[in-house]
């Protein structure tokens, strides 16, 4: 997979990652969540590999028998949200229905799963990366940018959608994201979340084309 080759590519020399067994992917997926939490609430640069560990209850040197170091750790984070955002547009697509009833499962499908297994991590800025690390990132997210017009694209072709500029709107949807794993508070439930974007992204909120006149 292409998150894993450039997990991989990012070890130093003579630092090898750990083999997939099950219980080293649970650990991972762990240590992964805990970061995201960390990162999202503090930032990268306040973030620390002793705080991260903390949270999990380990060691510093477990920490880095699964990262080289905090900034492996944090490419990690970027690839697995990345990896989770592409899953569900992709199962959106291939469940049907409307270009809007695709979105709209696709934006619940990504709430339920951040609920459930935590954050996804906040996209708005990856400078402390490397050049590889940071085209990596790069390229992903033109390709799910390109996905998701796509997917405007044909809800206006299907009248589900509203003509709209895709490019701008898609631009609007992702800030919106954004700022939903930075800010939202963890006890702020799915439904709520969902029931929140569909009054601003899916129904607009004023009651009738007048009274925005």
């Amino acid at each position: 997979m292409e998150g894993s080759e450039s997990v991989a590519a990012s070890w130093p020399e003579g630092h090898k990652p750990l083999s997939s067994s099950r219980k080293s992917v649970k650990k991972r997926d762990a240590i992964l969540r805990a970061a995201v939490e960390i990162i999202n609430a503090k930032s990268y640069a306040e973030a620390t590999m002793t705080e991260i560990a903390a949270r999990l209850d380990l060691r510093d040197a477990a920490l880095y028998y699964y990262f080289p170091n905090k900034q492996a750790l944090v490419f990690a984070c970027h690839l697995r949200s990345l990896e989770r955002f592409e899953q569900f547009l992709i199962e959106a697509n291939q469940a049907g229905g409307t270009g809007a009833a695709r979105l709209r499962r696709f934006l619940e499908d990504l709430l339920v799963d951040s609920g459930r297994n935590g954050p996804l991590l906040y996209f708005g800025d990856y400078s402390y990366l490397d050049d590889m690390q940071r085209a990596t990132i790069a390229g992903w997210g033109e390709r799910l940018t390109a996905m998701l017009e796509r997917l405007l694209i044909e809800g206006i072709e299907d009248g589900s959608i509203v003509p709209c500029e895709t490019a701008v709107v898609v631009q609007l949807m992702l800030g919106m994201l954004i700022w939903l794993a930075k800010w939202v508070r963890s006890d702020m439930s799915p439904s709520r979340l969902m029931a929140a974007i569909d009054v601003i992204a899916m129904n607009g909120l004023a009651r009738c084309p007048a009274a925005c006149a």
